[in-house]
């Protein structure tokens, strides 16, 4: 007969191991332990999740962005120091700086970007007053004002085609409609398009027409921020709508209004299928009295078959962009120490 404390022993052993004196007892979950390991493996998941998914969202955009974007403008800029055909685009000749001194001899470059710049200036400056004009009315209680901001975008959402080809029938030279109200008041037909000022407000007139409506709604919504106790104090002293138009919008607009002068010159700048469906050449009209940047590179490139020489012309561009963009920022600035 086992001593009593060996029968004890025994029996505690019985009742801490399974049926077959090694499994787990019938008060213990079966796999618990495998769940302490799941939970573990779970949460590593989910710091991987939260840390990595952010870039997985954005990786999308930085991919095209390298293929169409970055580098086309690395290839530009490398093609632009080589002779290169478009018959034979991969057969390049080394001339350096030769493509860029040369564009500071052409006399067409210079007259593409002063043809740029006036026709820059002829779109920019009305087109920007007029939204602020039409931003205002709008952001007064007016009955339809739904109908009419919707149609503020109806010019933007119209192609660049339709427009311009509907345009150069307004200015046509014998039937256009714009000549047959100018007849009516006693002025002679205009030739819209072979003159130097009248083709380049006809084509000015073209990007008004398209971009007012956008930077009216922008105008707006910047509007429909600025707290309405501004213009409750300004009416308290007694300052009539205009007043408060000049001294309380205009101010604060300021950030806004530098933004679409810097989107305006931007685009006027890069200023193409306008010009080019206007006058239905690359050439800018018979004296090349439109040709802005963007036509000169796609003259250049298309039908000269020059790609260095275009390349050239793309990068003087993008430095011409970045110099207005330094510009823009610099008065920005003082804009904010100022405010």
């Amino acid at each position: 007969m086992a001593p009593p404390d060996t029968r004890v022993r025994d029996r505690s052993r019985a009742s801490t191991e399974g049926p077959q004196g090694n499994g787990p007892t019938s008060g213990e979950r079966p796999g618990a332990g495998r769940r302490v390991g799941d939970s573990g493996r779970v949460s590593r998941l989910h710091r991987w999740d939260a840390k990595w998914s952010p870039y997985a969202f954005i990786a999308p955009f930085f991919l095209f962005f390298a293929v169409f974007g970055l580098f086309p403008l690395l290839y530009t800029g490398w093609a632009s120091l080589h002779s290169v055909s478009l018959h034979h685009p991969t057969q390049m000749e080394w001339t350096g700086w030769h493509n860029y001194s040369r564009l500071l001899e052409d006399e067409f470059f210079w007259n593409a970007l002063r043809n740029t710049f006036t026709i820059g200036v002829l779109s920019t400056v009305p087109q920007l007053l007029m939204a602020l004009g039409l931003a205002h009315l709008l952001n007064y209680r007016l009955r339809g004002s739904t109908f009419f901001r919707v149609a503020m975008l109806t010019p933007y959402a119209t192609s660049v085609a339709a427009a311009t080809l509907v345009f150069a029938m307004l200015f046509g030279r014998d039937y256009g409609m714009i000549n047959w109200v100018l007849e009516l008041v006693g002025i002679d037909h205009v030739d819209w398009e072979n003159g130097t000022w009248t083709s380049q407000i006809a084509v000015s007139s073209i990007v008004i027409w398209r971009w007012t409506g956008y930077n009216t709604l922008i105008y707006l919504a910047a509007m429909q921020a600025i707290p309405g106790d501004l213009y409750e104090s300004a009416a308290l002293d007694g300052a009539s709508r205009w007043q408060q138009f000049r001294h309380v919008t205009i101010p604060a607009l300021k950030p806004t209004i530098l933004f679409t002068i810097i989107v305006s010159t931007i685009g006027a700048t890069q200023l193409f299928g306008e010009p080019l469906l206007f006058g239905g050449s690359q050439t800018g009209g018979g004296s090349h009295q439109f040709q802005t940047l963007g036509l000169y590179l796609y003259e250049q490139g298309w039908f000269n078959f020059h790609l260095g020489r275009a390349s050239a012309i793309a990068w003087a561009m993008f430095l011409i962009l970045i110099l207005i963009g330094l510009i823009n920022w610099l008065i920005g600035r003082r804009l904010q120490k100022s405010h």
